[in-house]
C-alpha cells in the first residue's frame, strides 16, 4: 500500500469528514470517533480505491457505513452520558465552531429527522452529487432527491417556526 498516496489524497478531506460526522451526531466526541474509524477503514482498504475517482465520495460512503454500524451497536447496549461538574461551563471543542453557522440553523437542523438531515448535509454542505450521495447512502438516486427536497422543506419549516 502507498501510505504517502493515502496521506496525500485522504487526509485533506479530514475537516470535511469531521464536519459531516459532527452534523450527523451533534456531538464532538462521537464525530471524532466516527472520523477515526472511517480513516482506519479507508486506510485498510485503500488498495481497493480506484485512483482518479472521487475520494471524497468514497470516504463519505465509508463514514455512512461506520455511522450505521455504530447505531446498530448502540441499539444493543445502554447509552451512558457523562455529567459535567456543577459550576464548570462546558466549552465546545474548537472544531465545533468551524462546522456550524448560526445557532438558529443548528437548532432547526437538529429537528430535521436524521434520514433527511444526512442527505441535506451531503448535498448542501459537502456539495456531493446526487449519484455520489446515492452511492454513499446505498439508496436509489430518486430517493436521494426526494429526501433532499423533503429535508429542505422540513428545515425551512423549522426555521420559520423559530422566528418571532
Amino acid at each position: 500500500m502507498d501510505r504517502e498516496r493515502f496521506e496525500a489524497e485522504a487526509l485533506p478531506q479530514l475537516k470535511r469528514l469531521y464536519g459531516t460526522a459532527y452534523r450527523m451526531t451533534r456531538n464532538a466526541a462521537d464525530a471524532e470517533d466516527l472520523v477515526q474509524e472511517t480513516l482506519y477503514r479507508a486506510f485498510r482498504s485503500f488498495d481497493r480505491f480506484q485512483a482518479g475517482t472521487n475520494i471524497r465520495a468514497w470516504l463519505h460512503t465509508i463514514l455512512q457505513r461506520v455511522r450505521t454500524d455504530a447505531l446498530r451497536r448502540a441499539g444493543r447496549r445502554p447509552r451512558t452520558e457523562e455529567l459535567d461538574e456543577e459550576g464548570v461551563p462546558a466549552v465546545p471543542a474548537p472544531q465545533e465552531a468551524l462546522v456550524w453557522g448560526s445557532e438558529e440553523v443548528e437548532s432547526a437542523l437538529g429537528r430535521v429527522p436524521e434520514v433527511f438531515r444526512v442527505a441535506l448535509l451531503l448535498r448542501d454542505v459537502e456539495e456531493m452529487s446526487y449519484a455520489e450521495i446515492a452511492a454513499a447512502l446505498q439508496v436509489p438516486q430518486g430517493t436521494v432527491m426526494s429526501r433532499i427536497h423533503r429535508g429542505r422543506a422540513l428545515l425551512r419549516a423549522a426555521l420559520t417556526a423559530t422566528k418571532p
